[in-house]
């Protein structure tokens, strides 16, 4: 999944759900970002927590995830 950084004045998220959910939403997390931040939710329950990552944390991340296991 690619994520562009916001425009204007980053005060407002916009949230991408991820071409990996499922369906029939079910399983659904969706990603948004700020110049320095990803953060992402779960898309089922947009008013709870959600975590926040730096640019290097989630690149980590995206590596481990696409690595073959």
């Amino acid at each position: 999944m690619s994520v562009k950084p916001l425009a204007g004045d980053g005060t407002e998220l916009e949230w991408l759900k991820s071409s990996h959910s499922n369906p029939d939403g079910a399983a659904c997390v969706e990603v948004a970002c700020t110049p320095g931040t990803f953060h992402v939710r779960d898309s089922k329950c947009t008013h709870s927590p959600q975590l926040a990552f730096s640019a290097q944390q989630w690149a980590d991340f995206v590596s481990y995830a696409a690595a073959d296991h």
